[in-house]
C-alpha cells in the first residue's frame, strides 16, 4: 500500500480523496524540521505540505520512495525543485485555487487602511471616542500600484477598477493589460504615482530583497504598502522607518522572513505596536472555500500522477495530460532529454515482443518524459533492462 504524509493543517478532504484511491495517510498539524522530515518520510511515497516545511536537497536524496510532493499553497519556493526533478520526483501546487481570498483580502486592506479603520478601532478598544475625518480617504479616484501582475495581480486589478481605482502595474515579464490598467516600464514609475503599493511577486531568488530603503524613498508620501506575497522581499526595518517618519502611510502585511511553525507559537517582527498596520500570520488564502477547493486540487494531481502518470501542471516535470491507460501496463519514463532514448525504449520493447498500444513524450529543458501503455505482460528482464538505461531517472510501472 502506497503512503502519504500530510503536514500543516490541510483540510480534510485532501485525505479523503487520497484515502478514497487506496493511500495509507498519516497527518500532522504542523510543519517539521530538515531532520524531523526525513524520520517521518521513511516509506513513504507522497508528501503534502503548505509553505512552512522546507523539502531540501537533503531531505529529497535521505527519502528514495518517495514520488510526489503536492505544495497545497501557490508558492513553491520552499522545495528544491531541481533537486527533486533530478530524482523523478513531481512537485505539483495550487496556482488558481486561492486566488479569490487573497485579492479579497488585499481589498479589505486597501480600504480600511485608507479609511484609517485601524486607529479609529483602536481608539475605541481604548474607550475614546475619535470621531474625525482626518486621514480618511475614498478610495475611488486613488491609483493602485499592483507589482507582479500574475493570477492574483490581474485579479484585483480588475476588482479595483470596479470600485473606481485607477490601475498601474509592473512586471518583469510580459503581461497583457486586463480593463485600463496601465502597464508602466519601471517600479521606481510605479512608485512615483501610486497611491497603494501592492506587492505579489513570486518566490524566485531574485526577488529577495526587492523593496528596501530606496524604493520607500521613492513612493509618494503617505502612500499605502501591502505585501501578501513573500516576506523576503522586503526590509520590514525599512518601513518601519518609514512608517515611523509619516512617507508611509499606512501598511499591511501577512508574511514574514522568518514564520513560526505552529499555530500558537510566539511572533516576533519589527512592525508590531506601529500604527495604522495591519499583521496578518499568512492567511492571504486562508478561507475555508480556499483551503478546500486546494485540497480537492492538489491531492487529484497527487492521485492523477499516482494512478495514470500525468504530470499536467507539474511546476519541475514535463507535462503530460493522460487518462486511464490503453493496455495491460502502463510505462512511466523519466529521462535525461539526450538524443536516442524513445527509438532505445523502443527497440527494447520490440526486443521483447511488447506490442505498443499508445505512447506519449514531452521534454522539458533537461528532462524528458515518455508514457507508453502496452498490451502483453512485461517481465522482469524488460523493466531491468529501461532502468539501467544509462539516461533514465525513474522508471514506474502502473497495472
Amino acid at each position: 500500500m502506497l503512503r502519504a504524509l500530510l503536514l500543516e493543517n490541510l483540510h480534510p478532504l485532501a485525505t479523503t480523496i487520497l484515502r478514497n484511491d487506496g493511500v495509507e495517510v498519516t497527518t500532522r498539524s504542523g510543519a517539521l524540521d530538515e531532520d524531523e522530515l526525513v524520520a517521518a518520510l521513511a516509506g513513504v511515497q507522497m508528501l503534502g505540505i503548505r509553505s512552512k516545511t522546507q523539502v531540501t536537497e537533503r531531505v529529497l536524496a535521505a527519502c528514495p520512495d518517495l514520488v510526489a510532493v503536492g505544495a497545497y499553497c501557490i508558492g513553491t519556493n520552499q522545495v528544491d525543485l531541481r533537486a527533486a526533478a533530478e530524482r523523478g520526483i513531481a512537485v505539483f501546487n495550487a496556482p488558481f485555487s486561492n486566488t479569490r481570498s487573497v485579492v479579497e483580502l488585499a481589498l479589505a486592506e486597501i480600504i480600511a487602511l485608507t479609511r484609517r479603520l485601524t486607529e479609529r478601532d483602536r481608539a475605541l478598544h481604548a474607550g475614546v471616542w475619535d470621531k474625525s475625518a482626518d486621514g480618511a480617504h475614498e478610495v475611488r479616484g486613488r491609483t493602485l500600484g499592483i507589482v507582479g501582475y500574475g493570477n492574483i495581480g490581474t485579479q484585483l486589478s480588475v476588482l479595483a477598477e470596479s470600485l473606481g481605482m485607477s490601475v498601474v502595474f509592473y512586471d518583469s515579464a510580459e503581461r497583457l493589460s486586463l480593463g485600463n490598467a496601465r502597464r508602466l516600464d519601471s517600479l521606481d514609475e510605479l512608485l512615483e504615482i501610486a497611491d497603494v503599493v501592492t506587492l505579489h511577486v513570486d518566490g524566485r531568488d531574485g526577488n529577495a530583497g526587492l523593496f528596501g530603503p530606496a524604493q520607500f524613498a521613492r513612493m509618494r508620501p503617505g502612500a499605502i504598502f501591502l505585501n501578501l506575497s513573500r516576506g523576503f522581499v522586503v526590509d520590514y526595518a525599512a518601513l518601519r522607518e518609514g512608517i515611523l517618519s509619516g512617507q508611509v502611510g499606512g501598511a499591511a502585511v501577512d508574511v514574514f522572513p522568518h514564520e513560526p511553525k505552529s499555530r500558537g507559537d510566539a511572533f516576533e517582527s519589527d512592525l508590531r505596536g506601529l500604527p495604522n498596520v495591519i499583521l496578518t500570520p499568512h492567511i492571504g488564502g486562508s478561507t475555508e472555500e480556499a483551503q478546500e477547493a486546494i485540497g480537492q486540487f492538489v491531492s487529484n494531481k497527487l492521485r492523477d500522477y499516482r494512478t495514470h502518470g500525468s504530470t499536467m501542471l507539474s511546476v519541475n516535470l514535463p507535462n503530460l495530460a493522460l487518462d486511464a491507460r490503453t493496455g495491460s501496463h502502463r510505462l512511466a519514463h523519466l529521462h535525461r532529454n539526450t538524443p536516442g532514448v524513445l527509438a532505445g525504449i523502443n527497440r527494447t520493447l520490440a526486443e521483447h515482443d511488447v506490442n505498443i498500444e499508445g505512447q506519449l513524450l514531452a521534454t522539458r529543458g533537461e528532462l524528458g518524459y515518455v508514457v507508453t501503455d502496452v498490451a502483453a505482460d512485461l517481465g522482469p528482464d524488460v523493466c531491468d533492462v529501461l532502468a539501467a538505461m544509462p539516461q533514465t531517472i525513474r522508471l514506474r510501472v502502473l497495472s
